[in-house]
């Protein structure tokens, strides 16, 4: 059975990108346009087992850092991996990003190959 993963980003255009590699790797991808938008998915989905998040930061509503601290909060996902794909490089970005639970920081423009090396360690970890 295939492994699941959320990709959220406000972008349908890099949503797409990042599926069609990881749908290539042989990866299941549920899509989120923002944090709240994920949350709402992630209670949809209620029993089915999501085993890593990508996600951007930078999005309306709710951005990667809120919506990464509110999927914490859940026992479902609280040892979940997260992977942000984004701009920001910001070292006080990315203490918040570690801070609410991100395991990896991969900066846009991004390379596939990095990113699925990325995904495989996390979802074997």
């Amino acid at each position: 059975m295939a492994k699941t993963i959320l990709v959220v980003d406000d972008s349908a255009a890099l949503r797409r990108v990042v599926a069609l590699a990881l749908v290539g790797a042989g990866y299941e991808v549920i899509e989120a346009g923002d944090g709240l938008d994920a949350l709402a998915k992630t209670e949809q989905l209620a029993g089915k087992k999501i085993h890593l998040v990508i996600s951007d930061v930078n999005m309306p509503r709710m951005d990667g850092i809120e919506f990464v601290t509110e999927l914490k909060k859940r026992v479902a996902f609280k040892f979940t991996p997260v992977i942000m794909l984004t701009t920001e490089g910001d070292d006080e970005v990315k203490n918040a990003g570690r801070a609410a639970g991100v395991k990896a920081w991969i900066i846009k423009p991004f390379n596939p190959g990095q990113m699925l090396n990325a995904v495989t360690k996390l979802i074997l970890a």
